[in-house]
């Protein structure tokens, strides 16, 4: 009777043992499903086509009645000083709390010159800019004005991010749950991946933010100046041109006298022979007509 007992008694604990070891790795694996179904989830939720998520619920009603508009505007005119126009705009920008981004200054030749420049001003200030720098052009030779709505594309971004969000904690509750080293690298794998698609929205929208709140415009001056020639002091010294004139007239007479001089010396050899030959044709000549007359 003692051996039936000791042994009822023996397979009743290995058949406990079994149990609590069934036991544990069904926990395991439900807590695994549990992860994979977390992330199936969040998954279904920022998918577009299965309406899971009621966005105009979780967005609140000023990204509803607020629109999100990226304006950017190009402008080409003609200004009188360019310098002047430049530090105006300049002035303009820091009094509405805007910056430039570049400025550029362009001398094609005397008498024209350009300058370009790209600001950001405030979405508020915007109109008012534009204003402000046709008042201080003589003439618009160009203005481009466009504007990209992005409040969808920020709004599927926010509902985006808040799925991820409760992904984020719920793999976090997970890892502090987790005693398997195996189901501890999964978690921290999904984990890690959806932080880094967190990053990537949280960037997005910071972009959308910054884009939408600070207008873009380009500026492009030119200034056409009419230069009048000047009368040179040099053109109006009259004695000093009469010395100059007297000097070259000197030279000339002196440079004539030479070359005549030098003629009649250099060749003093043949006047002598013509002189001899003409002086016996004319003595010929005359004794002849002596003759005649006899």
């Amino acid at each position: 009777m003692k051996k039936v007992l000791f042994y009822f008694l023996l397979l009743s604990y290995f058949g406990l043992l079994v149990g609590c070891s069934a036991i544990e790795e069904k926990s395991s694996v439900s807590e695994m499903d549990s992860v994979n179904d977390s992330v199936s989830y969040a998954k279904k939720e920022e998918s577009p086509a299965t309406g899971t998520v009621e966005r105009n619920a979780e967005t609140p009603s000023e990204e509803n009645d607020q629109r999100m508009i990226i304006h950017n505007a190009i402008i080409r005119t003609n200004v009188k000083e360019l310098a002047k126009a430049q530090s105006n705009i300049e002035q303009k920008v820091k009094q509405y709390g805007g910056y430039i981004v570049e400025s550029n200054v362009y001398r094609e030749d005397d008498q024209t010159s350009s300058g370009s420049m790209i600001v950001r001003i405030p979405e508020k200030h915007f109109e008012t800019f534009l204003t402000d720098v046709e008042g201080v052009a003589s003439k618009v030779l160009e203005r481009n004005v466009t504007g990209q709505d992005v409040t969808e594309q920020y709004v599927d971004l926010t509902s985006r991010l808040k799925s991820k969000r409760v992904v984020e904690d719920r793999l976090l509750t997970f890892m502090e749950r987790a005693e398997k080293t195996e189901d501890l690298l999964k978690i921290s794998s999904d984990l890690a991946k959806v932080q880094e698609e967190i990053e990537v929205i949280v960037g997005k929208m910071k972009y959308l933010e910054n884009q939408s709140s600070f207008s873009t415009i380009e500026l492009t001056m030119i200034e056409n100046r009419v230069i009048i020639p000047g009368i040179e002091n040099n053109d109006l010294n009259t004695w000093e041109k009469t010395k100059k004139q007297l000097v070259t007239s000197t030279n000339v007479l002196l440079a004539t006298g030479s070359a005549i001089v030098v003629f009649f010396i250099g060749n003093l050899p043949v006047f002598l022979i013509l002189a001899v030959i003409a002086f016996a044709m004319y003595w010929i000549i005359k004794r002849r007509r002596i003759e005649q007359k006899k």
